[in-house]
């Protein structure tokens, strides 16, 4: 099931290189039907969310926005259990977060002030995905960095929101719910309706026509992040427990079937002895069926001679979730600059990361993690920079300044300098 490839194999290079490339999603296929949806929420609003729920969802919407005190007396019939749990993961996430506060700088030089302002946006758009699964945990993943950025207006999306989905946007902060999903939830973020007022920043994971929506979007309003599939890299030595391991794989395989369990190991010994602990485990997995395509479609393990060897292959492969399961992980983690979140040690899982450790559990996909990051207050804030010359800092630096005008053929530039000496 596990395809084991071992570094010498011809076809080692060519698996590893075909792999880095699998955010190459198939975003084309759904596009036209997308630009449809997204144009009619543009044009009828409301109406149009409606009548598109009952067309893909087979449902009747009643209202889109949902009315405060309907959905926080509907955030209040989850088990005190529930609430308390989804409470201390949301308490642990805003202390991370409050660590990643920005308040901007100023300084002087030469009789020029300069600096950077930082705010929140005034309204951002989660999305929380109500198909197969669905997830409390995303919510609060969300909305937590938003609120504790300052964000006055955070709207969540989710189709049919549970009690358990709006208990957690109560406790991260959520101000209004809206009863949409897919594409047309992103219409209606984006473009606003006549219920749903727009929002400038939308973020959160979803399946292929919201990644296509979200793209489409863009620049209209920011998003945080193109997301596919999920995916995990272990990389395990012989100290590792080979049933942990698989444990950790088949934590992100049981996600959806199109989600990349990928291993790399240091021993034959070690990759046999995973490949069987998978075929055990998911034997008894309630969600088998999803997990088992996944491991059969995407789950790829590669046998390489050393500690360097393998992280060459976790830098190449660039993993959203990267879990070191060696002895000095930080050691072997200072040679992999491509990962999104990283997980250190024999004792540490990815589902800590998943659910209340602390940092947010949205991260780039599909190799993005070489030029992205994961989710966090620094996305729903905006920069201005600030710029303050005196008269004699001006006169200063006037020569400088017309003689780079001149050189751009910018003359109306030259003189605003010329002007004010």
């Amino acid at each position: 099931m596990l395809r084991i490839h071992e570094q010498g194999d011809a076809d080692f290079e060519s698996t590893l290189a075909g792999l880095a490339h699998r955010g190459d999603a198939d975003l084309e296929r759904v596009e036209p039907a997308v630009r449809a949806i997204l144009a009619d929420v543009r044009a009828r609003g409301d109406e149009a969310i409606v009548e598109l729920a009952k067309r893909f969802e087979e449902r009747e919407v009643e209202r889109v926005l949902v009315p405060e005190s309907v959905w926080r007396a509907e955030a209040k019939k989850v088990d005190p259990e529930v609430r308390e749990a989804l409470a201390a993961a949301a308490d642990r996430i805003r202390r991370y977060h409050e660590h990643q506060r920005d308040a901007g700088f100023r300084y002087e030089e030469d009789g020029i002030e300069l600096g950077s302002r930082v705010r929140p946006v005034r309204a951002a758009g989660v999305y929380a995905p109500g198909g197969k699964a669905r997830y409390p945990s995303t919510v609060l993943m969300t909305a937590v960095p938003a609120a504790v950025a300052g964000v006055p207006r955070i709207v969540l999306a989710s189709p049919r929101p549970t009690p358990e989905i709006l208990c957690a946007a109560e406790v991260a902060g959520v101000t209004e719910v809206i009863d949409a999903g897919g594409a047309q939830a992103i219409a209606a973020l984006a473009y606003g309706t006549k219920s749903v007022g727009r929002v400038e920043k939308i973020v959160g994971p979803g399946n292929l026509f919201v990644a296509c929506a979200k793209r489409l979007v863009f620049g209209l309003v920011d998003i945080d992040s193109i997301a596919g599939p999920s995916e995990i890299l272990v990389v395990a030595d012989d100290g590792a427990d080979p049933r942990i391991v698989a444990a950790d794989l088949l934590s992100q395989a049981e996600h959806d079937e199109d989600a990349y369990p990928l291993l790399v190991t240091l021993s034959r010994k070690m990759a046999d002895a995973v490949a069987v602990e998978l075929e055990a485990q998911l034997a008894e997995l309630p969600r088998r069926a999803i997990a088992e395509t996944s491991v059969r479609t995407n789950g790829y393990c590669f046998v390489v001679r050393d500690r360097d060897e393998a992280a060459r292959v976790a830098d190449v492969l660039a993993a959203e979730h990267l879990a070191l399961a060696v002895e000095d992980p930080d050691a072997m983690l200072e040679h992999i600059g491509a990962a999104g979140a990283a997980f250190l040690g024999y004792h540490t899982p990815e589902a800590a990361g998943d659910y209340a450790a602390g940092p947010s559990h949205v991260l780039p996909t599909g190799g993005a993690v070489r030029f992205a990051s994961p989710l966090g207050v620094y996305d729903f804030v905006v920069r201005t920079s600030l710029i303050r010359y005196s008269r004699e800092a001006l006169v200063a630096q006037a020569d400088l300044l017309e003689r780079l005008a001149t050189l751009e053929g910018l003359e109306a530039h030259a003189r605003a300098v010329r002007f004010r000496r």
